[in-house]
């Protein structure tokens, strides 16, 4: 029943224009990654963001914690907003600290393409916040339980990100606490980037073997 999974490796630009893999992928210049090379890396993403196996553009987005400029780093996440919205593609999104700038830019560009918050963590309020907005949130093996709950099904990703628990048990968990079966979880969730029924999906993952 449960044969069929689909996983996404997230990758810099670099990397996925040298991968020469089938595998799918996202790609995106992270807040974290930002060198003097930027400008370079975002060309090389507007290279390969129109590949059919690069099935979202990110993870992007705004970390107050990081070392990266602030200003600089909206500039970046703008940009990758215009690239997602050119290929139409959805765009996975990192967000530290800097959710009241994330909002206003939202609501400002009024995308046409899904924006799913990658890693939710946050509290319910916030999640309600995000979802009002028409964001999707993604959760991994640690979550806010209260977040997760008002969650509705359709706006719901699952993923692994860096954790070594698997998809399937991190699907079972989500499954259990919203009280439904994994058959309900796996033909609703993660519809922004399928609408293929009762099969996992691992929608942010890293390969552990190249430097992410």
């Amino acid at each position: 029943m449960f044969e069929i999974m689909i996983t996404i490796y997230n990758l810099s630009p670099a990397e996925a224009l040298n991968d020469r893999s089938e595998r799918l992928l996202s790609a995106g210049l992270h807040p974290w990654h930002v060198g003097t090379d930027w400008e370079e890396q975002l060309r090389v993403l507007g290279e390969v963001a129109g590949k059919k196996r690069v099935l979202l553009i990110g993870e992007t987005g705004l970390d107050k914690l990081c070392k990266t400029d602030f200003a600089l780093q909206q500039t970046i996440f703008l940009r990758q907003i215009e690239l997602a919205e050119e290929v139409q593609k959805p765009l996975i999104i990192h967000c530290v600290k800097a959710w009241l700038e994330l909002i206003a830019i939202r609501k400002k560009v009024l995308p046409s393409v899904p924006w799913v918050i990658h890693g939710f963590r946050g509290k319910p309020e916030l999640a309600s916040q995000l979802l009002e907005l028409g964001l999707y949130l993604s959760f991994g093996e640690k979550f806010n339980v209260d977040s997760l709950r008002i969650t509705p099904l359709e706006k719901l990703c699952t993923e692994t990100d860096e954790s070594k628990v698997s998809i399937e048990d991190i699907c079972f968990l989500i499954a259990e606490v919203k009280g439904i079966s994994v058959e309900e979880l796996l033909s609703q969730t993660n519809r922004l980037i399928a609408n293929i029924d009762s099969q996992f999906i691992d929608i942010h993952t890293h390969d552990k073997t190249i430097a992410v």
